[in-house]
């Protein structure tokens, strides 16, 4: 009897093996160039995946990180609408395809899957680590450009993953846009830093504005109480690392903590958290103290005793990001 293979296990053996033949100062120089990259304020113009080369380091350097911080968010989203899975799914700027293995491991089934990016060598390479994930072997790897001109077919869902930080302003409007204008439901990704919140921000005004409800991770769709400039919003995803990944990067643990900045928004009704963890829980000697997102567009801390039995004990084993009070099942 063959046992199926969890999505982010089948994924890592993938890599692992993808880049067995690439030389690894070769793959220390494109894991440099990207790093540099990725990290700049300027939006390019052009695919910043070039070559074989490039889609490799990138695909060992980022595509485990992105993996585990968009299947955060979709775990987070799903809560939020139990009784819905996506038929259908378009990856915008989905590069080697991260979010959809993601979205394999958060609805079981398969569906038509979209890919749209503009880089033929990472369109290429995400086909090609694809067959060894049944849920993907019928996906389209389709090149376009992502901008003003972009047409997304009429979808359930539209993952947007790492991609804004690429664009232009007017083209990040145009792609959001274009999401909406297609999909029941969108989820974009950002890098947990103060520019990607804000980037998230700008999606998540035009998201409400088109008519979307706010199903994660904010409690509300209203507007954000925390303030620009004075903090922003993100969470933490932890990422194993293969003994290949540590060589790639740098690294000598065994794993790494993905920070990112999400919305999930849908056109029909969802059951947001009550509130959710903002920080990550301090626990002290017979308390837990919560820094939570509410409903009514504030921040509060809220101290958590034994005195409150059970939601003490879920109190402890809260995390940063979870909604809080827990969901029953």
């Amino acid at each position: 009897m063959n046992v199926p293979v969890p999505p982010a296990e089948s994924l890592r053996a993938t890599l692992a093996g993808l880049l067995d033949g690439l030389p690894p100062r070769q793959a220390a120089q494109a894991v440099e160039r990207l790093i540099a990259t990725y990290r700049g304020a300027t939006p390019t113009d052009a695919p910043i995946l070039r070559d074989r080369a490039d889609v490799a380091a990138y695909a060992a350097y980022r595509m485990p990180a992105t993996f585990e911080a968009v299947r955060s968010a979709l775990a987070e989203f799903a809560a939020a609408a139990p009784d819905w899975s996506p038929q259908s799914h378009v990856d915008v700027g989905g590069g080697t395809g991260a979010a959809t293995w993601a979205v394999t491991a958060t609805w079981d089934g398969t569906r038509p899957v979209t890919v749209l990016d503009w880089a033929e060598p990472a369109l290429a390479l995400g086909r090609e680590i694809a067959a060894a994930n049944p849920a993907l072997g019928a996906a389209t790897w389709q090149r376009s450009r992502i901008g003003a001109a972009l047409t997304i077919e009429s979808t359930d869902l539209v993952t947007v993953s790492y991609v804004l930080n690429e664009l232009t302003p007017a083209d990040r409007t145009a792609l959001v846009d274009a999401a909406a204008t297609a999909a029941q439901a969108v989820v974009i990704v950002e890098a947990g830093t103060p520019a990607g919140y804000a980037r998230v921000i700008e999606a998540r005004d035009r998201l409400i504005a088109a008519g979307f409800h706010v199903a994660a991770p904010c409690p509300h769709s209203a507007r954000c109480p925390i303030v620009p400039g004075e903090d922003w919003c993100h969470f933490s995803a932890r990422v194993s690392r293969s003994s290949l990944h540590r060589k790639v990067k740098g690294g000598s643990l065994a794993y790494e903590d993905e920070k990112f900045s999400y919305v999930a928004a849908t056109r029909f009704p969802v059951t947001p958290a009550a509130a959710r963890a903002v920080r990550r829980p301090q626990i002290r000697k017979g308390q837990v103290l919560l820094d939570l997102c509410e409903p009514d567009e504030r921040l509060t801390r809220t101290t958590v005793t034994k005195r409150h039995g059970d939601l003490y004990k879920a109190a402890r084993d809260a995390d940063w990001g979870d909604a809080w009070p827990p969901r029953t099942p």
